[in-house]
């Protein structure tokens, strides 16, 4: 693997920029590194795309890095009132998110924008800007490689992508984690104080909305890992928090993470994922509760994954009433078109169980016993 120092130099050298902003990204970048080197075992083409991944990154933040030089009335931009779509991974996060992107009233992270960000897109032309065009008629390298990959998780590139593309550039981000087996670099990520992380995270909105303004609405359940750093950074921010049975989101999170993870390597890392992947979705759920203990539950609207399935649109309204933002006819009638065209299990069905991993329901359980009880959430049929 080319060395980190080389990938910045080639960057430099193809773009003619050689400032990639708060350099504090280097300790993220130099951990994963490391961690990749000594677990994920990558394949020949596994190593070329995290190299590939860290250069399209690098050339992002110098691209920012150079815009802001040139921009300096972005430092006048404001984000306000960003609404933030947490809860464990498997929890329905990403389909509230989606459906939510429906209302185009609504801003949200499309992955175009958030791996070429500069020029920043424009009101006039967000939905026919050449980059969405491009990614539209792009197969993906993911499809490719992996296309059974779909029935597990897909962001069609006119639906959002997760923050973790955001903290990925800064070498912060779970998404390296569901890549490539790297159990030491999660260990640093979870003690890590992310306010760095989410510094760069504010300067992408800002700019992205420069030219593009609305109320952010963003979805990662990584967000849960760092609710200090979040708030810190957005004081006004606030968070829906879906809620599942915590062994069918172990399970299915699990699941994905072999699937995508091996994509990269021939290694069967089921042990490593088993021993570690519930233990960070158990972190997640003790921080909420642990956040939600010190500061209460004013910011925060809890959506159960059941009612969400059940009634998208009345899940919807009880955001909106939340919000205390009217919900309009025509919105209502983008809304059921949306949840028509993207029934669940449209790619194929995505089959998991705990025992896959040598995992039992009873263990899971019991891990999660103070989350179930604190948000009344049901068990599910066995997985």
């Amino acid at each position: 693997m080319a060395h980190i120092d080389d990938l910045l130099d080639q960057v430099a050298t193809q773009t003619g920029l050689d400032d990639f902003g708060d350099p504090s990204f280097r300790d993220g970048l130099d951990r994963i590194d490391a961690a990749i080197e000594r677990t994920a075992r990558l394949t020949p083409l596994g190593r070329t795309v995290f190299e590939g991944q860290t250069k399209a990154a690098l050339t992002n933040r110098a691209g920012v890095a150079a815009w802001e030089r040139d921009h300096p009335e972005l430092l006048e931009q404001q984000v306000v009132e960003p609404v933030f779509i947490i809860g464990l991974p498997r929890s329905g996060t990403t389909a509230l998110s989606h459906l939510l992107a429906a209302d185009p009233g609504n801003r949200t992270l499309l992955a175009w924008e958030a791996g070429g960000s500069t020029p920043p897109p424009e009101t006039a032309t967000y939905r026919t800007d050449p980059r969405l065009r491009a990614a539209q008629q792009s197969s993906g390298l993911l499809d490719q490689l992996n296309p059974g990959f779909k029935a597990i998780h897909h962001d069609p590139p006119e639906l959002p992508v997760e923050c973790t593309v955001l903290l990925g550039q800064h070498f912060a981000s779970l998404m390296l984690s569901t890549m490539y087996n790297v159990p030491d670099y999660d260990a640093w990520l979870l003690a890590s104080d992310m306010t760095a992380a989410y510094d760069h995270h504010h300067r992408m909105l800002r700019l992205l909305q420069s030219r593009c303004p609305g109320q952010w609405f963003l979805k990662a359940p990584v967000h849960c890992h760092a609710l200090d750093a979040v708030t810190a950074r957005y004081p006004d921010a606030r968070f829906i928090v879906t809620h599942r049975d915590p062994a069918v989101t172990v399970a299915s999170t699990c699941s994905l993470v072999r699937s995508l993870s091996g994509t990269f390597t021939e290694h069967d890392h089921t042990g490593l994922i088993a021993a570690n992947w519930p233990e960070y979705l158990g972190t997640m759920a003790d921080r909420v509760l642990e956040y939600r203990s010190r500061h209460g539950d004013s910011r925060f609207l809890d959506i159960a994954y059941a009612d969400l399935v059940a009634d998208p649109l009345g899940t919807v309204r009880t955001v909106y009433a939340w919000l205390s933002r009217p919900l309009s006819a025509a919105t209502e009638a983008a809304l059921r078109a949306h949840t028509q065209a993207n029934r669940q299990n449209r790619f194929g069905r995505h089959a998991y169980a705990l025992a896959d991993f040598g995992l039992d329901r009873d263990g899971v359980a019991d891990r999660f016993a103070a989350y179930r009880e604190r948000f009344g959430i049901p068990f599910e049929a066995a997985c």
